[in-house]
């Protein structure tokens, strides 16, 4: 048995990264609500103890489960710490006694309460004391609803109000706007001004090395001459080429042998890590660890394909995928700028190619959205089981690469 799930980041008002909203599916064939609410709570807990773990998914960021009154009646959001877990409510629970001695009893024990998909009604006063956060479908709330439930629960002022399915620079604007504290969405992932913004003279060198490394028949000469000029890169190159990760049998003393011991494919992993680090570096954390998750996700998956030739370029789209947002101009703009190779601009402008494809199972998986994703895998030929691993394991690279350029 495998366990499928994906990941939602939610943020605050300076776009820092608060936990993660977890997504969970019984496969990629089998769409919510094919699946029992109470089955889908108790397997992704089952799984996120014993096949993933929690630290795998969220890091040291607490996870925004969804509860239904049976699994909480049952105990399940106990068998995980109160700071590793914020209770949802699902929207689908009808308040009544046993849901109120059951948050009363979990409020007392430390954990955070949520309401999930929030709709008014007097009954829900009653859990007001109780709860922290309360979750408003951005999307599916007007906006007087929205000013009912804030006018209904300002005397709690404790509670917190988290907007959901927040797509644009403008809905966060307005959430912010009125007040909302948390936000859900891939909002921070858009342009949020319209204005150009050249690179910088240090970007445009690894632009200028992205573009050499990604020519079939590499010139060392030239890629040690253009890291030889910059001595922040070089610094970067050695300390990188220095770690855990590559074994030596005698020290680096020299920028070539640097590059030879990286080799080709992990120097253009390094150099559009570095890139994308580079230009992403007023923007949210959790903006930059997507672009990596992505890049690594869309590299294992063409090795499952079996282009493993390929893999370099998925590894590329994916971290590209959010540039746009990252330099706040349009993605054609952008890619005006790069000297990528037309099968990556294809794929990220047009959705052509199969680097599209990966890049489309990709976004799919982050999106929970398995009917899609299902579709995609059958048409790259990929075995469904080995799809989850490979998101782990992108994950698990992910922080290990954020904990690397934070040191």
């Amino acid at each position: 048995m495998y366990f499928y799930a994906a990941r939602q980041p939610i943020l605050n008002r300076d776009k820092e990264l608060i936990g993660y909203e977890l997504l969970f599916r019984d496969s990629l064939e089998n769409v919510f609500p094919n699946i029992n609410e109470d089955e889908a709570t108790s397997r992704l807990i089952e799984g996120s103890q014993l096949s993933l773990g929690l630290e795998d998914m969220t890091g040291d960021k607490p996870a925004f489960i969804n509860f239904t009154l049976e699994t909480l009646l049952k105990g399940y959001a106990k068998t995980l710490g109160n700071k590793e877990v914020v209770v949802e409510i699902l929207e689908t629970v009808q308040p009544g006694k046993r849901l109120l001695t059951a948050v009363k009893e979990l409020k007392e024990m430390g954990y955070t309460i949520a309401l999930d998909d929030y709709k008014h009604a007097p009954v829900w006063r009653h859990f007001y004391p109780y709860v922290d956060i309360i979750k408003i479908d951005w999307l599916d709330t007007t906006l007087e609803q929205i000013n009912e439930i804030i006018e209904e629960t300002k005397s709690f002022p404790s509670i917190r109000y988290l907007a959901e399915k927040v797509e644009t620079p403008e809905q966060f604007e307005q959430a912010m706007e009125l007040g909302f504290h948390y936000f859900q969405g891939f909002f921070f992932a858009k342009p949020e001004v319209v204005q150009s913004r050249a690179l910088a003279p240090n970007e445009m060198t690894l632009a200028e090395l992205l573009y050499e490394t990604s020519s079939p028949e590499m010139d060392l000469k030239k890629v040690t001459e253009v890291f030889e000029r910059d001595v922040n890169l070089s610094y970067k190159l050695l300390r990188y080429s220095n770690s855990a990760a590559f074994k030596r049998r005698a020290e680096i003393s020299t920028i070539k042998q640097a590059l030879v011991v990286l080799g080709i494919e992990e120097l253009k992993r390094f150099l559009s890590v570095l890139f994308t680090a580079q230009v992403a570096s007023d923007k949210p954390p959790e903006l930059m660890r997507l672009c990596l998750t992505r890049a690594k996700f869309a590299e294992l998956l063409s090795q499952q394909a079996g282009h493993h030739q390929e893999s370099s370029k998925a590894f590329l789209t994916g971290m590209l995928s959010l540039i746009d947002g990252i330099l706040d101009q349009s993605m054609e703009t952008v890619l005006e700028k790069l000297p990528l190779s037309e099968e990556i601009k294809l794929a990220i402008l047009k959705r052509e190619g199969r680097l599209a494809e990966y890049l489309g199972l990709v976004e799919a998986y982050e999106k929970a959205l398995w009917k899609e994703a299902n579709e995609i895998k059958a048409r790259l030929n990929l075995k469904a089981d080995e799809i989850p691993t490979a998101y782990h394991d992108a994950l698990q690279w992910a922080n290990i690469q954020m904990d690397t350029m934070s040191n």
